[in-house]
C-alpha cells in the first residue's frame, strides 16, 4: 500500500491554517474540490517534479490547474509560512530546536523559463538561475529561507535570514527568536555584517577570505549542506520551472515545513 502524502496528523495541523472560502448563495457553481485532496496533489508535484498537467487523475486531486491555483491562493494567504512556524513551535516544545548556533548557506538552481528573481548564474556559465538562501539551527532544522536571483551575493541575505526567523514558541517564557552564534563560510566575510550581528547580540564564526583553509568550521557547518540536500530531494526544487517567484517560494517554504514535519515524526529518510 502506498504511503499517504497527507496523513491525519499533518492534516490536523494544516486545516486550521487554510482560508475559508464562502460559496455564493446564488449561482454557487460546482462544489470546490476537497482541500486535503488538493494538498495531496501539490505535495505529489513537489516531490516528483512532474508538470502540473501530468498530475495523475487516479489520485483524485483534480486537475493540475486546480492545484496550481490553490497553491497560489494559499501562498498569498501566508499558509505555508504559518505552517512552517507552527511546526517550529512543535519542534521547540519537543526540545528538538538547538539555537546555540545557526548556520547559513546557499545553493543555486537553474531557472528554465526565467521570470522575476532570476539572474545570470556565475557557477553555470551565466545561465538564468535562482538562489536558495537557507538558515538552519545546530541540528540542521530549517528556520528561514529566502529566494533571490542567482547573482545575488550570499552575504547580502545574512541579516534578512536572521531577522526573518519566526518567534518559536512551544515553551513557557519568551519566544526563541535569535541564535547565540552564527556560522558561515567565506562568502559571508564582511566587517559590516559582523558588526550587524554584534549589534543584535549575536556571536559570529565566519571564515575569512585570503587566509589559509583550516577554519575547522566544517565540523559543525556541514548540517546546512545536508539540509540543502534534503530540500533538493524534492525534485521540484532542483530546477526552477515556475516563472512566478511566488510559486517557487511556496514550494520552497512547503519543502522546509515537510522537513520539519519529518524530523518531528522521526521518519526522515
Amino acid at each position: 500500500m502506498a504511503r499517504e502524502l497527507v496523513d491525519d496528523e499533518l492534516w490536523e495541523i494544516v486545516q486550521p491554517l487554510l482560508p475559508v472560502k464562502r460559496r455564493r448563495k446564488t449561482h454557487p457553481g460546482r462544489k470546490p474540490l476537497d482541500d486535503r485532496r488538493v494538498l495531496t496533489g501539490i505535495l505529489f508535484v513537489l516531490q516528483s517534479g512532474i508538470p502540473w498537467e501530468m498530475l495523475p487523475q487516479e489520485m483524485g486531486c483534480g486537475s493540475g490547474m486546480t492545484c496550481w491555483r490553490r497553491l497560489r491562493a494559499w501562498q498569498k494567504a501566508g499558509v505555508w509560512k504559518k505552517l512552517h512556524g507552527v511546526l517550529l513551535d512543535k519542534l521547540r516544545a519537543a526540545d528538538k530546536i538547538d539555537f546555540s548556533r545557526a548556520v547559513a548557506d546557499s545553493s543555486s538552481v537553474r531557472a528554465v523559463h526565467g521570470g522575476k528573481k532570476t539572474g545570470p548564474n556565475p557557477t553555470d556559465r551565466r545561465k538564468k538561475g535562482s538562489k536558495h538562501h537557507l538558515l538552519v539551527d545546530a541540528q540542521g532544522i530549517p528556520v528561514n529561507v529566502i529566494l533571490t536571483k542567482a547573482n545575488r551575493h550570499d552575504v547580502t541575505q545574512l541579516v534578512p535570514l536572521i531577522d526573518g526567523v519566526p518567534p518559536m514558541r512551544g515553551k513557557r517564557g519568551r519566544p526563541l527568536k535569535k541564535p547565540k552564534c552564527v556560522q558561515a563560510d567565506r562568502a559571508y566575510d564582511s566587517c559590516a555584517h559582523r558588526l550587524a550581528l554584534e549589534q543584535r547580540g549575536i556571536l559570529h564564526q565566519i571564515a575569512r577570505r585570503r587566509t589559509k583553509h583550516g577554519s575547522n568550521l566544517g565540523k559543525t557547518r556541514w548540517v546546512v549542506e545536508r539540509s540543502i540536500a534534503w530540500l533538493h530531494q524534492f525534485r521540484r526544487l532542483r530546477v526552477r520551472y515556475e516563472r512566478l517567484p511566488s510559486i517557487h517560494e511556496a514550494f520552497l517554504r512547503l519543502g522546509c515545513a515537510i522537513i520539519c514535519w519529518r524530523i518531528l515524526k522521526k521518519s526522515f529518510c
